[in-house]
This record gives structure tokens, sequence and C-alpha cells, in this order.
């Protein structure tokens, strides 16, 4: 048998983990096409088959659970001899996960959380599935929730609100009554699932991915959800109702207990607290633009 590259077993232990090979999309940056065809290449090359298929997703067979098994090993010693590669040479990688908006909102504020005389680089892992920090995936996640992950600490630094918006001209979609909803990997977040259960009969026009979403809404093409913080600090988009209560989320940030002590990742943990609660009112939705929308 030919030498299994680390790079399909990599892929592989994305599929797995997550379930499909859709949900594998934005954290690979590959379509689904392509991790199918290399998720099969990789089964005829070791003459076993990994996953049960389905139209709800990927499940390990017997030989999979066995695979997933020997790939995390292969995984925790890369990890290990890439921590130590980094070390020699004096830049340590620390990476940093979130979804769409809140990964743009700390671009905008790199220089609040990085600057090049630090001793380490930064890297964005933007998925809207959980990156696993528990398999070092990740250093530091930004998510909605307590992490409850066995080794994982968090550290809560406020609250996000979301609300309804429409583009500064009301036209097309708005004037009908019509929203622009999420699809795809995108339909599987908090506020896409609100606006389906409460508006999906009057859902017009669909984008899957968030930021063709605001592209729509901006356009006139209809109503839709985003977080404030989003919303409110977009010149294209205007605030038509209050925040919506049951969105309302915490905002914490997930590391892992042992390495939240090195001191790249304690400095840039402290900064992303710092940046994230200096800026607490726009999160909070407490800062709206004073716009009104235009007919």
């Amino acid at each position: 048998m030919d030498e299994l590259s680390w790079d399909d077993l990599k892929l592989f232990l994305y599929v797995a983990r997550l379930g499909g090979l859709s949900r594998a999309v934005a954290p690979t940056g590959l379509s689904a096409a392509t991790l199918g065809r290399r998720v099969a290449a990789l089964e005829r090359q070791i003459g076993r088959s990994l996953f049960h298929r389905a139209q709800t997703g990927y499940r390990l067979t017997a030989a999979g659970e066995e695979m997933l098994a020997q790939a995390e090993e292969v995984e925790a010693a890369m990890h290990r001899l890439g921590r130590w590669r980094e070390g020699e040479a004096g830049q340590r990688v620390v990476r940093i996960s979130a979804g769409n908006w809140t990964t743009s909102f700390l671009s905008r504020h790199i220089g609040e959380i990085w600057s090049a005389e630090d001793p380490f680089r930064i890297e964005f892992v933007t998925a809207y599935a959980k990156i696993d920090i528990g398999r070092r995936n990740a250093d530091i996640g930004v998510r909605s929730d307590r992490p409850t992950e066995p080794g994982l600490a968090g550290r809560r630094v406020g609250d996000v609100a979301h609300a309804l918006y429409a583009g500064r001209n009301l036209i097309n979609g708005v004037k009908a009554g019509l929203f622009v909803g999420v699809s795809g990997d995108a339909a599987n977040i908090r506020s896409a699932r609100w606006l389906m259960a409460h508006h999906g009969d009057r859902i017009g026009l669909s984008g899957n991915d968030v930021r063709s979403v605001r592209d729509l809404v901006a356009a006139g093409a209809g109503l839709s959800v985003f977080p404030c913080f989003a919303g409110d600090s977009d010149e294209n988009l205007v605030r038509v109702a209050p925040p919506i209560a049951e969105l309302r989320t915490e905002q914490w940030l997930a590391m892992h207990h042992e390495e939240r002590h090195l001191e790249p990742i304690r400095t840039v943990l402290d900064r992303v607290t710092a940046l994230l609660r200096a800026h607490g009112p726009l999160f909070r939705g407490e800062t709206p633009r004073d716009q009104s929308p235009q007919t």
C-alpha cells in the first residue's frame, strides 16, 4: 500500500468529526465534490470503507472508527512537531476560531490584537460549526455559549444581540414584505433557524453565505436578521426593529485548559477580551446609528 498522506488524513479528520462533506467545506476550503473524491481515494488506498453515506451526513464505519483513533495519534504528533518548530523559529501561531461576523470584526481591529513586533503570528479559522480546540485545531474560540468539552476553559466577555435589518432604500422585496433567508451550512446558525421558524413562508431569496445575505438585504431584496454589532456597523443597513429577545446570546472565549497559560495565547486572550468588552454596547445592540430607511 502506498504511504498515506498527512493532508488526506487531515481531510478525513474534518469529515469524521463534522459528520459530512458540506460541514467540512468551510474549515478545509475545499468543495464538497473535491472532499468526496479525496475521501473515496483514501478508502481505495487502504482498501476499506470508512463511512456510511446518507443524505443526513457521513457516519463512521467500524473501520472508520479505528482509522479515526490512528489518525488522531498522528495529528497529536504533528501538532507537537509543529509547536516545536514554531518555538525554534520564535514564531508561535495563535489560531482564533470564530464565525464570519466576529472574524470580520476582529480583522478590522487587528491592530489591537497583534503587531509586527509580537513574537507570534495570528491565524483566523472561520467556520459556522465549532472548531475542535481540544484537538488543537484552534487555540482560542469565540463562542455563543460556555465551553463544555473536557479539557477546555472559558471566559465570558459579554452578550450579543440580534435584530431585523433592511437596506437603506426600501425597494423590491422589502416593499413586498419579503425576507432573505440563509441556506447551506449557514442555515444551522441560530438566527437563521429563528428566521425560518418565524418568517419562512415569506422568504423570497436565500444565500448560502452570510455575506451574500447581507449584500441582498443592502440591495433591498428583503429583511433579514444580523447580529447588531455587524448590522449597526454597516452603513448600508438599517435596523428596523428592537433586538430580538430570544436571540440574545452570551459571548465566551474558549481555550485549552493547559495551553491558555502559554504567553502568546495568554497575550492574545487578554487583548481579544479587552477589545470585545470595550465594544460591549455595540455587541449588546445599544448603539444603533441614527438613520432611517429611505422610501
